[in-house]
């Protein structure tokens, strides 16, 4: 049933423990400067230091451990990609160009927006969180998800819980994850509207990158197949003149036509996702998202750089006054369980889960690849958590709270504003919020709710430092914007071609005649489904944006709890095949996460729906504007009495989903425990439902860089560095010949 584990890891040579001792100590003064200091200046750097040793440890041993020794990669084992080519969904792709996808699929709005909303508690709880939770939970999640799906022919997480667990929490399974995919896909979008609404230069060069990418798919597919290194040059170089194009077109003639209203922006995001949803991956979904990691991790890169050069202190105190009393102005609600549903996707998001099990799964090379794309493209987006809280926490906090706390808090003025933030003991004046607007040429950055404003201000603070100065901050704060925006779209495309291979199983099982809606071939069905599935979040989408309170106020609590959730429906389904497939010593990797990821997003939950605060519970706000239309009385945020019952009507939809969601996650948790005790106790009673042993022919290396051995093998087989089957090498290259 089970193929051989990987051979154990050798012992470290007296070289590699000196590195790796040092690589602990670097991290471990890191994480000492941070907790311990006690009201003086902390630099930033030390938050760059902890977090790269943590994330260095934590891929060398622990995800070698799990890849090794828990799941038993095995090299000779051919994955779908290889048995199921079909040019259209599996098809094998070069390990470092499938790590550019996968990274730019997973990583959308958390990474960016959760850990700049999460700073009001202080730089110290959201940084444990991402870093810990990363290494112990989102990473293993990614990388275990990623191994059982490759197993199971690139089937879907859906699709493996109703196999694996049965009928009842298969179908609560399948349900809950494709409406929590609905709802993140809505949010990940409303943040690209936020972003790039009234902006032609972000318009422009986020729109320039798709023709790019198409450019990129056929000049790899057709004209020079397996020239990685070449189209990835050209690539950039493309990228990087849009990017510098961006700028002459919003001050051109130009400017009217990339400056897009948020509805308008709408429907071109909904056409878009149809489009990635329905081409070949190897056409746009691939070499699109590949591009945009280079300016990912490039800006990434830069701006930890930048931090190391600069060495800025970082403003906000380790833990504010917020974390205790919840009464937060960005969000409300005490430190646990909040700080961990808010900053979603830095540290173990769900919806990862569903990138792992859809389209990634469908091209990758080798088993023995999980570990650098499903652990290693985790580490990455971490680090982007990692870099957004920094830049948050770098910023004046009253400079931060006036940016992240809506009108109804702080008032519409400057001197409003200046007032109410002074009173809760962060000092700012009138002077200092006209002077931030002005640097980056903005009229007024009042109330720029959402995350990605504040981010791209810290993040042209940090840059302009060392590149260009204050003349240069306008530029890097929309160049940030702009990052942002096509660092978030890349994952709406993975999203809703995922969403569409959930709804097509979903449907195919509902009758026998609903059968050919499975095939991934069939163009009507693809059409459909891929339909069906924009249809829906972008309904979601036009509902925040015309929402009163903001979709971002409204939205982003019930993604945080509805993208946890899943997180802990795909640990659940991890924990449940190790079970079933005689690995029960080995549960621990993913039951301890699950364990801790249930309890904080339950919690959450709760009181979510059930508090009487109407600042955090739905139900209790929908009382309160209720009660206001009754008596006639507008509060705050609404204009008319048509806003007022749009916010009855959005805190009703938020309460029903988020108590829907919790008891559909608890019918999966209940019948996934049946089965494990009963493969516990009778393990020759379950079936694990693996796609047969088949050999592979295919040559590729385990890592992104070769090692010795791996060149040697890849030489003798007349295979370059991205690997390949030797015989279709060999048949390519006489036809390139003749």
């Amino acid at each position: 049933m089970h193929s051989p584990p990987s051979a154990p890891p050798g012992r470290l040579r007296p070289r590699s423990i000196a590195i790796w001792t040092a690589v602990a100590v670097v991290g471990a003064i890191g994480w000492a400067m941070l907790a311990l200091s006690r009201g003086e200046d902390v630099s930033a750097a030390w938050m760059v230091a902890a977090a790269l040793g943590s994330y260095a440890i934590g891929y060398r041993f622990y995800a070698r451990f799990i890849a090794t020794r828990v799941l038993g990669t095995d090299p000779t084992r051919a994955t779908p990609a290889e048995r199921l080519s079909d040019g259209l969904d599996y098809h094998p792709t070069d390990r470092r160009v499938l790590l550019g996808h996968h990274f730019a699929g997973i990583s959308g709005a958390g990474p960016l927006v959760g850990p700049v909303l999460a700073a009001q508690m202080g730089y110290l709880p959201g940084t444990i969180w991402i870093i810990v939770g990363v290494i112990f939970a989102g990473a293993v999640q990614d990388m275990v998800v990623l191994f059982f799906s490759t197993r199971r022919d690139g089937k879907s997480l859906g699709q493996i819980a109703r196999e694996e667990i049965g009928p009842v929490g298969g179908v609560a399974a399948v349900v809950a994850i494709f409406a929590i995919m609905i709802i993140l896909l809505a949010v990940l979008a409303l943040v690209v509207v936020n972003a790039l609404a009234e902006s032609p230069w972000g318009a422009f060069s986020v729109g320039m990158t798709i023709p790019i990418a198409l450019f990129m798919g056929i000049y790899l597919r057709h004209l020079r197949p397996g020239r990685v290194a070449e189209v990835t040059v050209i690539g950039v170089a493309l990228l990087l003149a849009v990017i510098a194009a961006g700028r002459w077109v919003a001050n051109s003639e130009m400017a009217d036509t990339f400056t897009l209203s948020p509805r308008t922006l709408v429907i071109w995001l909904v056409i878009y996702g149809f489009a990635a949803s329905v081409l070949p991956v190897w056409l746009l979904l691939v070499p699109r998202d590949y591009l945009s990691t280079f300016m990912k991790i490039g800006t990434i890169a830069l701006l930890a750089l930048a931090i190391v050069i600069t060495l800025p202190s970082l403003q906000m105190e380790a833990v504010t006054d917020f974390a205790s009393n919840g009464e937060g102005p960005v969000f409300a609600g005490s430190l646990f369980p909040f700080v961990f549903i808010t900053i979603a996707c830095g540290a173990v998001s769900g919806f990862h889960a569903l990138i792992s099990s859809g389209t990634t799964p469908k091209m990758i090379q080798k088993e023995t690849q999980v570990r650098p794309i499903g652990y290693g493209a985790m580490l990455m987006e971490s680090s982007v958590a990692i870099m957004a809280i920094t830049a948050a926490c770098v910023l004046d906090p009253g400079v931060y709270f006036a940016m992240n706390a809506p009108p109804a808090v702080i008032g519409d003025t400057l001197q409003a504003a200046s007032d109410t933030i002074t009173s809760w003991g962060f000092t700012v004046t009138p002077e200092q919020l006209a002077a931030a607007a002005e640097s980056v040429e903005e009229e007024s950055l009042l109330s720029r709710t959402g995350g990605a404003p504040t981010l791209a201000l810290g993040l042209a603070a940090i840059l302009a430092d060392i590149i260009g100065g204050d003349s240069m901050m306008s530029f890097w704060y929309h160049f940030a914007i702009m990052f942002e925006a096509l660092f978030i779209l890349t994952a709406i495309d993975a999203g809703t071609r995922v969403g569409r291979f959930i709804l097509q199983d979903a449907l195919g099982s509902l009758h026998p005649r609903l059968g050919k809606l499975r095939s991934t071939t069939w163009l009507p069905g693809v059409w459909l489904t891929s339909a069906l599935v924009v249809g829906l979040w972008g309904w979601l989408l036009w509902v925040g944006v015309n929402d009163p309170l903001g979709g971002i106020n409204t939205l982003y609590p019930i993604f945080g709890i509805s993208n946890q959730l899943l997180g802990a429906v795909a640990l659940a389904v991890c924990t449940l095949l190790l079970v079933k497939s005689g690995r029960l010593k080995y549960a621990w990797v993913t039951l301890l996460p699950l364990t801790w990821v249930s309890v904080v997003t339950l919690t959450a939950s709760w009181q979510k729906v059930f508090s009487g605060d109407p600042a955090v519970g739905f139900w209790a706000r929908r009382d309160q504007y209720q009660e206001g239309i009754d008596s006639g009385q507008l509060l705050a945020g609404a204009k008319d009495m048509g806003d007022m019952r749009t916010i009855v009507n959005n805190a009703t939809v938020d309460a029903v989903l988020s108590a829907a969601l919790a008891v559909l996650v608890l019918i999966v948790f209940a019948d996934a425990l049946r089965v494990c005790v009963k493969a516990a106790r009778h393990p020759e009673s379950v079936r694990l439902r693996e796609a047969p042993y088949t050999k592979s022919r295919l040559i590729a290396p385990a890592g992104l860089v070769a090692t010795k051995e791996e060149k040697a093998e890849l030489a003798a087989a007349g295979l370059g560095p991205g690997g390949g089957i030797p015989e279709q090498a060999d048949r390519r290259a006489r036809q390139e010949t003749s």
